[in-house]
């Protein structure tokens, strides 16, 4: 078992401790791991590690607190300290329940966990099960969207730290939200990573789109993994998270028989019988794979979910019509009714983005629509766009609706990106603050040759590194009180409580079928004695269904049961519950 202070530096010849301030020898422990040969102090204390006699000491990779950076010392941390007080919180686990996607540097004016904690109550009432947060774990610099953390152990001080972080899970729990946590174990950051100084953690000459990749399956990879699954461990142990979002899977190579997303799985699996919690792990993937969310027992990964891009997709080309690049196989209706119906558009299909056939198709009858988490805004869709605009930016609030209709009445798990429930009108735009000058540099300048490739008007494209950026991309919470802001969010906590009453909205059966007219730009998901009918053209539709429509359980505007269809209104949606006659 290993105790305090002991690092795994397999490649050193010498490794001393300074903690407090006193070098500490360290000896080897065998399998590359070192121990201290003497008493080192206890209690909280900053230390690093001296490797081969440098002058520098190195912070911990384990380390739980980088109270001065990524670059300096770490801090001792006491995760059992915290007295729980969500002892009546009992996790719904992937059941459909919508997720609330939020970065906490922008989430709030003070970008701190505990100001966000202050807003549980919000998003308690607006009846989102989840609330999932981008990586916290430690980055170089005072904001970031987290995805060039460096430390996967620690929380970033500016948030909070980790004992912050207790605090939010705590109050989370208390409100009756679950917590998901954004975890990135393909890539490190570009400053403060200093794992390759103790040992073969990444793989040189195999790099993914950020740089070398993380070391699975050659040479050291045992521990490597070890302490990627110790990592996701610690989050649902020590912090009590309920789920993990795992980062660009995709970009993970590893050729090992077992492959790590299995050994995460198996891992989880053990530790929520260990704990009697309902634990899970949803992977981000563009490989259209359903191997992911099968279980393990028929050769599967065994995740609980996955997230399907296919689906934001097809809503985004059919509300805003642009079909520049990897929307352009979706301009079509029926590209809409197929995801809702297959899960996956690309299921062995051709995809002219990729210049070949792409995915698979997912076997209906082991897996529940449920385990695909879908979306019609998240960080990667807006902040990635040259100026992180929003929805907002181009489409009114007819065609919100209908984004949230076909969202949020779905088969599958909704996820909502912070702001869009009330149509935040501010953007989203991708920021940094790399103190390097030349790093800072480097990166604006690779931004903006990106988007000039793509045809981008440069003057649109943000600079990373300008503090405005940043602070452009807060919500802004005085618009929900007023105008379309305010309608926008009556309508999401309409729906939201709807999949709360209505069974057949989170029932975990794929749909009964769908109906669509590519010329008249409507179509209809049946949701067992439900059909959400949904008009995209902007003209007045009738629209004919299977069964005579009932009552109107819910509508974006008029909508009007007529002869053996339903009446709607330009750019409009409807929830309709089915009686028990088929129209003649």
């Amino acid at each position: 078992m290993r105790k305090p202070f002991d690092v795994w530096a397999p490649d050193a010849g010498r490794v001393s401790l300074l903690a407090g301030g006193d070098p500490i020898p360290l000896r080897e422990a065998g399998g590359g791991w070192w121990t201290p040969a003497a008493a080192a102090p206890a209690g909280e204390v900053d230390y690093g590690y001296l490797i081969d006699g440098a002058e520098e000491p190195l912070p911990d990779p384990r380390s739980r607190r980088q109270p001065d950076g990524v670059h300096g010392l770490s801090r001792t941390f006491d995760a059992a300290a915290h007295q729980w007080g969500d002892e009546g919180w009992v996790s719904p686990g992937l059941d459909g329940g919508a997720i609330y996607e939020l970065h906490l540097g922008t989430f709030t004016p003070e970008g701190t966990l505990d100001a966000a904690a202050e807003r549980l109550g919000y998003l308690a009432d607006l009846g989102v099960a989840f609330v999932e947060l981008l990586p916290v774990n430690a980055f170089n610099g005072t904001h970031n969207w987290g995805y060039d953390g460096v430390l996967w152990y620690a929380v970033q001080e500016t948030y909070g730290g980790p004992a912050a972080y207790q605090r939010f899970v705590d109050a989370a729990h208390r409100h009756g939200l679950g917590v998901i946590q954004d975890v990135v174990y393909n890539h490190l950051g570009p400053s403060g990573n200093y794992l390759p100084r103790f040992g073969p953690y990444l793989t040189q000459g195999n790099a993914n789109t950020w740089g070398d990749s993380v070391n699975l399956d050659g040479p050291g990879s045992d521990e490597v993994r070890s302490y990627i699954v110790e990592n996701a461990l610690m989050w649902m142990r020590d912090y009590r998270v309920d789920g993990l979002r795992l980062d660009a899977v995709h970009a993970l190579k590893d050729e090992r028989a077992v492959h790590l997303l299995e050994e995460l799985a198996a891992a989880t699996e053990e530790l929520a019988e260990e704990t009697g919690r309902d634990l899970f792990l949803i992977a981000e993937s563009d490989l259209n794979n359903d191997r992911l969310i099968q279980p393990r027992d028929v050769n599967g990964y065994g995740l609980e979910g996955q997230w399907s891009d296919d689906f934001h997709h097809a809503v985004h080309v059919n509300l805003t019509g642009e079909t520049e690049g990897y929307y352009a196989d979706f301009e079509s209706v029926g590209a809409l009714a197929k995801v809702l119906t297959a899960g996956f558009f690309h299921d062995d299909a051709w995809s002219s983005f990729r210049g070949r056939r792409h995915g698979r198709p997912i076997d209906l009858g082991r897996v529940e629509p449920r385990q695909l988490v879908v979306c019609t805004q998240n960080h990667d869709q807006i902040g990635n766009r040259a100026a992180g605009d929003r929805l907002t930016a181009s489409l009114g609030y007819d065609e919100l609706a209908l984004a949230a209709v076909l969202n949020l009445t779905a088969p599958f798990t909704p996820m909502i990106f912070m702001g869009e429930e009330f149509a935040a009108s501010t953007p989203w735009q991708f920021f940094t603050s790399h103190p390097e000058p030349e790093l800072g540099k480097a990166t604006a300048e690779g931004r903006l040759a990106e988007f000039e490739r793509m045809g981008w008007d440069p003057a649109v494209v943000p600079n990373p590194q300008d503090e405005s950026t940043f602070s452009n991309s807060k919500l802004d919470w005085s618009e929900p009180g007023s105008g379309d802001h305010a309608r926008m969010l009556a309508l999401y906590r309409e729906l939201l409580a709807l999949r709360r009453i209505e069974p057949a909205l989170t029932a975990p059966v794929w749909p009964g079928g769908v109906d669509f007219d590519e010329d008249e730009r409507w179509l209809v998901l049946y949701r067992g004695p439900l059909a959400v009918v949904v008009n995209l053209a902007a003209e007045d539709r009738t629209v004919e269904l299977r069964r005579v429509a009932g009552e109107v359980a819910f509508a974006t505007s008029s909508a009007l049961p007529q002869g053996a269809g339903l009446w709607l209104g330009a750019k409009s949606a409807a929830v309709v519950r089915l009686s028990a006659a088929a129209r003649d």
